[in-house]
């Protein structure tokens, strides 16, 4: 395994705050894995065995209903973190939407590893609450905003995610996700998600050169449809 003083998103994953010597610690506990397009990293209801940092590409977090239907929760993409450190089962399944690398830990070593390093363990604490900050917000935008707010606050989203920064020229990126698992994480349609990509590209805020690249324009008018479109 690579050193973690080597790692693209050490400067963002949980374990940022580590000294070198942790890190070091921490590096000989895990390995890196290759997840394939489709293939899931975690099933849901499994017992809880291990977690890590999403290194490159975009897995997504699903629920299966009793009757076999399939709810897409949120996506993680590098630097996220993935797994339900402290806890014995899965509540939800992690599945790759691109070939996928991940740092991985045994859940019960990282544990113990967490418990006696408080820098990460504060790192766990201060990630958890930023998720629940996120997914309270999600539930007020699924609950209040409308398709067209829903899915420009959806692109920013991702496009924030490639670049830290605002750009003053187009910026463009690759949705990780099909329109229907996008749907499904919007609450909405697959028809209704294509009408509203077509009405932002026909108004000339972004532009689509394929299925999944999106190149934003016009990224003041994205903002402001996010809550007024």
């Amino acid at each position: 395994m690579n050193a973690c003083t080597q790692c693209a998103v050490r400067d963002k994953a949980i374990c940022h705050s580590l000294p070198e010597e942790s890190l070091e610690e921490l590096n000989r506990l895990g390995r890196h894995q290759i997840v394939k397009k489709g293939q899931a990293l975690v099933w849901q209801g499994d017992e809880s065995l291990l977690v890590g940092n999403v290194l490159e590409g975009a897995l997504k977090l699903s629920v299966s209903s009793a009757d076999g239907r399939d709810q897409t929760l949120g996506i993680v993409l590098p630097s996220d973190f993935i797994g339900r450190p402290f806890g014995a089962t899965s509540m939800h399944s992690v599945i790759a939407l691109t070939d996928s690398r991940v740092c991985t830990f045994s859940r019960s070593a990282f544990d113990t590893f967490a418990q006696d390093h408080q820098p990460l363990e504060h790192g766990l604490l201060e990630r958890t609450l930023t998720d629940l900050d996120r997914a309270r917000q999600w539930m007020m935008m699924l609950a209040r905003k409308s398709a067209g707010e829903r899915v420009a606050i959806f692109l920013l989203h991702i496009a924030k995610r490639h670049s830290s920064d605002k750009s003053d020229g187009p910026l463009r990126f690759e949705l990780p996700l099909s329109r229907q698992d996008m749907a499904d994480l919007l609450g909405l349609t697959i028809e209704t998600v294509s009408r509203q990509i077509t009405r932002l590209r026909d108004d000339g805020i972004i532009t689509t050169p394929s299925r999944r690249a999106i190149v934003i324009l016009d990224q003041d008018a994205l903002e402001a449809c996010t809550g007024e479109c």
